[in-house]
This record gives structure tokens, C-alpha cells and sequence, in this order.
């Protein structure tokens, strides 16, 4: 896979520059993966913690993980990209089976801005674009990406932009961004210390299954890119007139949103999750590495050991269709804050209580 890191840990790849591959068979063809369980397809009641943040159980299961379209296929539902975009996709196979082996919970939304403000005031954490005193990035009006040495989307770095200020407004219930992966692994850490349960960043897989919630196709709904427009915050006719430059990219649809929505404004997949694709990119714990699909462990793979960078899924309110697709990676360094970039946390289930609920059903309470 080609992508270019930039200074700052921004990866060119977000908007600008796709990733790619060769011609391994259509998802569509590899084994069906299980579906979600009925329970899990109707409406359940998710359980909220001590900052407010609801979160719904995903069961476990097995699901095909990874693998493309062949690039002629791509080149049909994409014909608006060039071919090496669809070229450069290489990191997204093998395709392969991967069993989820342990039931979990997973952030219903991404974590907000009220949330993540009110983690700030209660642990006196410091976020890393105000902490390193070099900022975050940010959107202006009167910035020219075509004018800079880098090329980048977004003005930054620079002390104007953080959390607080990506350049837009947001409200307390729109998905916080320019946060770290460091800044992810605080709140998880802090949340485990002062409620007693595991919290953590979801794996590249947990990550990847809870999207795909049993579907096999480019997307959730299916494999049609303009079905995004009704169901994820993605490049539309709402931002298009921003970036002049890439208004073919923009879906023919507009949803009203040129930035950030408030998290769950559509529809959810089966799970009952939210803004799976769309709205904020959403770190991950793993590290990336190019090949490691080849050599992935089968029952719950957790990144190889060591790298520099992280994993970050799902796209965002600024993504081409292309790159907001349920299977593709993309990565930054741990210190990157970045005005697409935000999380979702995961609560592990206790194992007793797992057995728990193997033994009463559904309905009873995970600890």
C-alpha cells in the first residue's frame, strides 16, 4: 500500500490520495459470514456509563474479514477515480476468516464532545494538541491546500485548532476530533480506573465485524455508494462546494451536514451501532503493517507487536465513498490529532459475566 505520511503524522491518503490493490475475489464471493443473532437485530437497550456514553453488546461470531472487488469491478461502481486508486489497496488482503471469540460492548456513538470535555474537567488530563503546545487542524475558508509545500486538506498544525476548535462548529453531542490515539487511550485508562470495568480502543477486527454487522458487501447497505447519503456523514453535495477541487468525489446526494453531525443522526446497522462510516475517522488499538492480513491469526487477531503507526477506520464527514468502505485501513502515528479523527471505546463484558449470559440469554445484564 502507497500512502504518504506528512509531517505532523497526517497521512495525505484521508481525502487526496486513495489506497489500493490487486484482484483478490469480491467479497461477495468468499463464505457468508454468520449473521448477527435476532436479538441483536431488533432494538435493544444499551447500557450507559458514568460519562453518558451508551453502549450495545456485540455478540460474538465469525466473520470474513478484509478482500476487495477485482479492479475492473471497483472501476464500475468507482468510475469517477483513477485506476490506481484501485490499484493501491493491497493492505486489505487476503481476505480471511476471523472469529470473534468473546461478546463485547462497543460505543453505540463516538465519543462526543460533551463526553470528552467532561472526562477533561473530572481527571485534569491535558490533551495532546494543547499539552505539546503545537496545536491541532483545522478548517479555513481562506486556506488554500494548492499554496502549501504539503498539500494538506486543512490548515495545522497551529494553536488555534484542538478539540476545542476544528475550524467548524460543533455542538456537545457532535463526535469530538483532533484527538490522539494517546488521547484515547487516557480516557479509556481513566474510565477503567474509576469504574472498575476494562475499557479500551476496539481491535482492527472488533472494529471491522461490529461495521460489518453480517454483511459481506462494500458497505452495510450494500455495494451501491450512494446509499451513504442516507445512512453515514460522508463527501456530499453539503461539503462539495468547500473543496471546488473535489466536487466530483461528492456523492450526488446531500444529507445537510458539510462537517460534523450529531452522532447517531442516521440510520444504524444491524448491531444497532451508529456512524460506523462516516462522521469521524475512529482509531483503533492496533498497529499497521501492510502485510500482516497473510499472517493474521484466525481467532481474535490483535495487530502485530511493534510499528509506528496506528490503525483508523470508518471515513469521515469529509471521505470519498471509496475510502468509507466497512474494510478499509488507513493510519496515522499515535500523536495525531487531526480534524477527521475521533474514537469509540469498547467495555469488555467480565467472563463471568459472559457465562451468564450463555446460560440465561440475551436478556441478562453484562457487569
Amino acid at each position: 500500500m502507497k500512502r504518504m505520511m506528512l509531517s505532523g503524522g497526517v497521512v495525505v491518503a484521508l481525502t487526496l490520495a486513495g489506497c489500493a490493490q490487486t484482484s483478490p475475489p469480491h467479497p461477495l464471493s468468499s463464505p457468508a459470514p454468520q449473521p448477527p443473532p435476532a436479538a441483536h437485530k431488533a432494538a435493544q437497550s444499551p447500557w450507559i456509563n458514568s460519562l453518558g456514553m451508551p453502549f450495545v453488546r456485540v455478540p460474538a461470531g465469525l466473520f470474513q474479514m478484509g478482500g476487495v472487488p477485482p479492479v475492473d469491478t471497483l472501476a464500475k461502481i468507482y468510475p469517477q477515480l483513477e485506476r490506481k486508486r484501485l490499484t493501491d489497496l493491497t493492505d486489505e488482503t487476503p481476505a480471511h476468516e476471523v472469529r470473534i471469540r468473546r461478546a463485547f460492548y462497543l460505543g453505540q456513538h463516538e465519543v462526543t464532545v460533551g463526553q470528552f470535555q467532561r472526562f477533561l474537567e473530572l481527571s485534569g488530563y491535558q490533551p495532546e494538541s494543547e499539552a505539546d503546545g503545537t496545536g491541532g487542524y483545522g478548517y479555513n475558508a481562506q486556506y488554500d491546500p494548492a499554496t502549501t509545500a504539503r498539500g494538506d486538506a486543512f490548515e495545522g498544525r497551529d494553536t488555534r485548532y484542538s478539540w476545542r476548535n476544528p475550524g467548524f462548529a460543533q455542538r456537545g453531542d457532535h463526535p469530538v476530533v483532533n484527538v490522539t490515539w494517546n488521547d484515547a487511550q487516557a480516557l479509556a485508562q481513566w474510565l477503567s480506573r474509576t469504574e472498575g470495568h476494562t475499557y479500551r480502543l476496539p481491535t482492527e477486527a472488533e472494529w471491522e465485524y461490529a461495521c460489518r454487522a453480517g454483511t459481506q458487501t462494500l458497505y452495510p447497505h450494500g455495494d451501491d455508494p450512494q446509499g451513504l447519503v442516507k445512512v453515514a456523514n460522508t463527501f456530499d453535495q453539503a461539503a462539495a462546494p468547500l473543496w471546488p477541487r473535489w466536487t466530483q468525489q461528492a456523492l450526488a446526494g446531500n444529507d445537510g451536514h458539510a462537517f460534523t453531525a450529531p452522532v447517531g443522526s442516521y440510520a444504524p446497522n444491524a448491531f444497532g451501532l451508529y456512524d460506523m462510516l462516516g462522521n469521524a475517522w475512529e482509531w483503533v488499538s492496533d498497529w499497521h503493517e501492510d502485510a500482516y492480513y497473510a499472517h493474521s491469526p484466525r481467532n481474535d487477531p490483535q495487530g502485530p507487536a511493534t510499528g509506528n503507526v496506528r490503525v483508523r477506520r470508518g471515513g469521515s464527514w469529509h471521505t470519498w465513498s471509496l475510502y468509507a468502505r466497512c474494510g478499509y485501513r488507513n493510519w496515522n502515528t499515535p500523536q495525531t490529532r487531526y480534524t477527521l479523527v475521533g474514537m469509540r471505546l469498547v467495555r469488555e463484558i467480565a467472563a463471568d459475566a459472559q457465562d451468564e449470559q450463555r446460560s440465561q440469554g440475551p436478556a441478562s445484564a453484562p457487569r
